[in-house]
């Protein structure tokens, strides 16, 4: 296999390749003709060193080939492609296909999984699937379901499967799953039906379970040791969750982990995030809540956790946790550091080291968010890496039954799961945003297995007094906290980013453009727009010496679901059908991938 060099962060990460990682995994990865897992790397950079697309020609882009996908509803992730062949997922059923890139895209094998339908009903804000992941020779994909399924990628040939969960609980899957070694790492979602989210890691030859973290509860069902796993460098202590819920609530305590995992072969450490806690009604679970709402760090073979962060104790706005974490290695100070970046869904940017979780950096990346004023950053304070909340957004202190307006970021965040991405050339993040504001009732819900489990009202909105729109694509200095520039868009930009060599970054937009900008000054150079809305993640592919651009388009997901689900009561989509009902006059529902090259 032909090996390309890669950016100096993904170069560090490989380092170590022979000793802690999946050698089918990274060889994939290092080669950057394919695209081989959901994130670019395990750093999740979403960079490719893939250049024959630059910012000069990027502008004679023109569509290459169209597959259609067979279902509609929300497209999200993105194909891979391994050793000639695309691997395409869809939204719930949740069908694969392989396509041979050197015969015409023909479908070399699909498969179609035969998934109880009653899954779609308790599936939280669409039936959306962040993509398939692959290792020694295997496709993996978690379904809706919660069933694992590794196919042959050769072939399409059931190799094994396990389950993850129960859907009669509420239990259900959204997210890609990450090969690490010997493992596959599997996620849980399910947060506004009272699941008890987990990490799981099952073995990859034979499916069966390894270790399951859970996110609350007794400290050996978490894998913490409480002398030695840490929180802002100190020991978390015995109970350390317990002692943060009433009574039994951590049994039904949330922090499921449906977003984006990322892997330190060096320190042999994957970061998650895990969810808000349930139910949306702060009242009704008193304390922190932990550890919903927090970073994880933990040691691939054992499970036991490192370091935690907990960024929204308490959370009182769903502001869920699981969005992704770069790694870079970047200067702070004038000394490299290891890092860790997280553009959280609270609309702070966290900046941490990755191998001790010592916060250095945490600061707004939308001047609109006002929950908090600050997150304190001295250490010797008894408020250290907390945010400041202000009573007048506090759905807490207003109390039960009470409507608490004008909060930003919304509920789906400053940012949701959709993935930035990171350029080792100009040192910058690549951010979609979300530019919405929210009015949150809670009220009081009952739990039963199975039934939703919110108990809050929502209605949403563009953020007051700024450009009108409800999205801004922007870069970000991780290292300083700060906007470099920013693209102001009307709709939230609910499309994963890439960042290539050729200084082009790459989006989509809930209208169905793709855009592509300068890596330096954002300006514009390019945009098409696709059948259907795009939250779909763009990825880049080399084939017999031609650099292509793909994605998916199919308008969904929360910010989508009012089209996708045919809702029209604008507090249905937990507030978000009213906030873009607008989208109706720029798309309709599709399900299509898009390959763009520029002709020769």
């Amino acid at each position: 296999m032909k090996m390309l060099k890669r950016g100096l962060a993904a170069t560090l990460l490989l380092s170590s390749a022979p000793v802690y990682a999946n050698d089918s995994v990274m060889q994939a990865i290092g080669d950057s003709t394919q695209w081989a897992i959901q994130t670019g790397d395990y750093a999740n950079t979403r960079y490719s060193e893939l250049d024959q697309i630059n910012r000069e020609n990027v502008g004679k882009l023109q569509v290459a080939w169209t597959f259609s996908t067979g279902v509609l509803r929300g497209h999200e992730g993105s194909p891979l492609v391994i050793d000639g062949i695309m691997y395409v997922h869809t939204p719930f059923p949740n069908n694969v296909y392989a396509l041979d890139l050197n015969n015409e895209g023909k479908i070399l094998w699909r498969y179609e999984p035969q998934q109880n339908p009653d899954v779609v009903g308790v599936m939280c804000c669409d039936t959306v699937n962040r993509g398939v992941a692959y290792a020694d020779g295997m496709i993996f994909l978690h379904q809706a379901d919660t069933t694992i399924v590794a196919l042959d990628a050769k072939s399409g040939e059931v190799k094994w499967t396990a389950v993850n969960g129960d859907p009669t609980k509420g239990e259900t899957n959204t997210a890609t799953v990450l090969p690490v070694k010997d493992k596959i790492l599997v996620g849980i979602s399910g947060g506004e039906f009272g699941v008890r989210g987990h990490l799981t890691a099952y073995d990859m030859q034979t499916g069966e379970q390894v270790w399951r973290a859970f996110s609350t509860g007794p400290d050996e069902e978490m894998l913490v040791d409480p002398e030695q796993t840490t929180h802002l460098g100190k020991p978390i202590g015995p109970n350390s969750s317990l002692d943060s819920w009433e009574g039994d609530q951590w049994q039904i305590g949330g922090g499921t982990t449906w977003g984006w995992y990322s892997y330190d072969p060096d320190l042999n450490l994957v970061y998650y995030g895990t969810g808000n806690p349930s139910t949306w009604n702060p009242s009704q679970r008193p304390g922190d809540n932990k550890w919903s709402m927090t970073i994880m760090a933990r040691d691939v073979d054992t499970g036991m956790a490192k370091w935690f962060y907990q960024k929204t104790p308490h959370d009182e706005w769903d502001y869920d946790g699981v969005n992704e974490n770069i790694l870079v290695d970047q200067e702070i100070d004038g000394q490299m550091r290891k890092l860790l970046v997280n553009l959280d869904r609270n609309g702070f940017g966290y900046t941490l080291d990755r191998e001790t979780g010592e916060l250095l950096v945490a600061e707004k990346y939308d001047p609109a968010v006002n929950w908090a004023t600050e997150v304190v950053m001295d250490p010797e304070s008894d408020q250290y890496g907390r945010p400041q909340v202000v009573a007048e957004f506090s759905t807490a202190q207003n109390g039960e039954d009470t409507n608490t307006t004008g909060v930003c970021p919304a509920a789906l965040g400053s940012k949701d799961q959709q993935p930035a991405a990171f350029s080792p050339k100009t040192g910058l993040f690549y951010v979609p945003t979300n530019h919405v504001c929210m009015d949150y009732e809670p009220y009081r819900v009952s739990y039963s297995a199975g039934q939703p489990y919110v108990g809050a009202t929502l209605s949403m909105y563009p953020a007051p007094d700024s450009h009108g729109g409800m999205g801004n694509f922007i870069a970000w200095d991780a290292t300083k906290g700060e906007i470099k520039w920013s693209l102001p868009e009307q709709f939230s930009v609910w499309s994963g980013a890439l960042a290539t060599a050729g200084d082009v970054v790459f989006y989509g937009t809930l209208e169905g453009y793709l855009k592509a900008i300068d890596a330096e000054t954002g300006e514009l150079l390019y945009r098409f727009k696709t059948p259907s809305g795009v939250i779909g993640n763009v990825m880049t592919y080399e084939l017999n010496g031609k650099q292509y651009i793909g994605i998916l388009s199919g308008v969904g997901g929360w910010a989508g679901i009012g089209l996708a689900a045919g809702l029209t009561n604008p507090n249905e989509g937990l507030g978000a059908v009213g906030g873009y009902a607008a989208l109706s006059d720029y798309t309709e529902l599709g399900g299509q991938l898009t390959v763009f090259a520029v002709p020769d």
